[in-house]
């Protein structure tokens, strides 16, 4: 019987080997996600005549082609946020319920060319414009480490599936910290690309001022730096684009990081914060210097700095979609959307300066540093339905949670969220390491080297 809790590059030398088949591997992951999701919620729609298919597509190709694939073999989701042509896409939202994109999305046709196994579509709240999964059409997403409790959002059907072992990776997208949050969540490994390194062809254009990206969702650094590379690059016409790596990201993960100079950023002043996720975070510091990095606190506090700016921006994405019917849609999204359809044109465009403004100068004051740590969340999942307490105190509640996400949205830097222990009530923890723009060679090879110092590899939530 096969592993859940393979890793990807594990799995697909295996079948490359031809130890085991990719018709076995769609048929007991399939299997799998079907007997778990019901109690986690993690996917929207499971799709098992296009897992067989795709397994039997790529058995038919050649060895040279089956090594070009990098996703060879592989089960994956992607979230229901992101176009799949004839696939539904709900978008988490009543309004959506029956839509079937007339086309995929670049990253989804990247997917299949790399050879791997779709098992469905995971679930997100309405647009993805909360940071736990719950409230709109889809089920809420349950944390495998604890039900009672999120799997964080907007990406969390796709961190509560990995955590749980259904699937090897997933794709999630980030507007405000959606890959990160439910990483952090859940005990799993998410990456937050730079600004451009992915393309949004050719459904999204800027996305939310440029602050929304997909990335890679996986159990271990490995698996994501190799997704990274699946998912990576523009397309002519991109509104942004991030400049070509020297070499493969998956390659990075090989190559110990020089001595480097972190900083640690301080409690933000927008947060109550948690005294085991700011332990955590000084304990991580500790394994850095270990590892002969310098470390050193900076008073530098982006998210209290973009908070008003970063929250207006993402009213006016959220008032931005067309919704034929807003008595269907979840209440605290609602609010949001009514917000964000009364900011006029000036007002946005004011806005968004003022947003890239304040993003400049943070980078610079960021600029000595190679990468910055800090916790991911101010404290670990929240329990469903409690956040936010009543969907008009969604503007003053969410950023208190998620204080240290959001910033990098606005910077677009790349981020990653890794596991970094567990809280006492048995929750994890993340930290969040942050790179230098269009540098996310540099914190894959530190997270590399820290997923080493701290293994997490054998830490299973105790769902089956």
């Amino acid at each position: 019987m096969l592993n859940p809790y393979i890793e990807a590059w594990e799995l697909r030398e295996l079948i490359l080997k031809k130890e085991v088949r990719p018709r076995e591997v769609a048929e007991f992951f399939i299997a799998r996600t079907e007997k778990l999701n019901p109690k986690l919620g993690a996917f929207m729609t499971i799709t098992p005549e296009r897992a067989i298919e795709d397994a039997d597509r790529i058995e038919k190709l050649g060895d040279s082609d089956r090594r070009r694939c990098l996703m060879f073999g592989v089960p994956y989701s992607i979230k229901d946020l992101n176009w799949t042509k004839d696939i539904v896409t709900t978008m988490g939202s009543r309004n959506y319920a029956q839509n079937r994109p007339p086309v995929d999305e670049e990253i989804v046709v990247r997917m299949r060319n790399a050879g791997g196994i779709l098992l469905g579509k995971t679930t997100t709240p309405e647009f993805g414009a909360r940071p736990t999964t719950e409230g709109g059409l889809c089920p809420p997403a349950r944390n495998p480490w604890n039900l009672a409790h999120t799997a964080g959002g907007s990406s969390g059907g796709a961190g509560g599936a990995l955590a749980a072992g259904l699937g090897c990776l997933a794709q999630g997208s980030d507007g405000g910290g959606s890959i990160r949050i439910p990483a952090a969540c859940c005990g799993v490994v998410g990456l937050k690309p730079s600004r451009g390194r992915v393309s949004l062809a050719p459904v999204f254009g800027e996305a939310w001022a440029g602050f929304a990206t997909s990335g890679p969702m996986a159990r271990s650094v490995r698996d994501v730096a190799l997704f990274l590379d699946v998912l990576a690059g523009h397309v002519t016409g991109d509104p942004y684009w991030a400049p070509d790596p020297v070499a493969s990201f998956r390659s990075a993960v090989s190559i110990p990081p020089r001595h480097l100079k972190i900083a640690v950023l301080p409690k933000s002043a927008i947060t109550r914060g948690d005294s085991e996720s700011e332990a955590a975070v000084q304990s991580a510091a500790k394994v850095f210097e270990e590892l002969g990095h310098t470390v050193e606190p900076v008073n530098v506090d982006p998210g209290a700095r973009l908070k008003d700016t970063v929250m207006a921006l993402i009213m006016a994405g959220i008032g931005s979609v067309p919704v034929e019917n807003p008595d269907l849609m979840d209440p605290v999204v609602r609010h949001a959307w009514e917000r964000g359809r009364k900011v006029s044109a000036h007002e946005y465009i004011n806005t968004v300066a003022m947003m890239h403004n304040t993003a400049r100068q943070i980078v610079q004051e960021l600029d000595a540093y190679d990468a910055v740590i800090s916790p991911t969340l101010a404290r670990p999942a929240v329990k469903l339905g409690t956040l936010p307490s009543t969907p008009e105190r969604y503007l003053e509640e969410l950023p208190e949670w998620i204080p240290y996400t959001f910033a990098f949205n606005a910077t677009g830097q790349p981020g990653f969220s890794v596991p970094n222990g567990f809280s006492k009530a048995g929750l994890p923890i993340g930290l969040q390491i942050i790179g230098r723009q269009g540098d996310e060679v540099t914190i894959i090879g530190l997270a590399a080297q820290f997923e080493e110092a701290r293994p997490w590899k054998d830490k299973h939530p105790p769902i089956d």
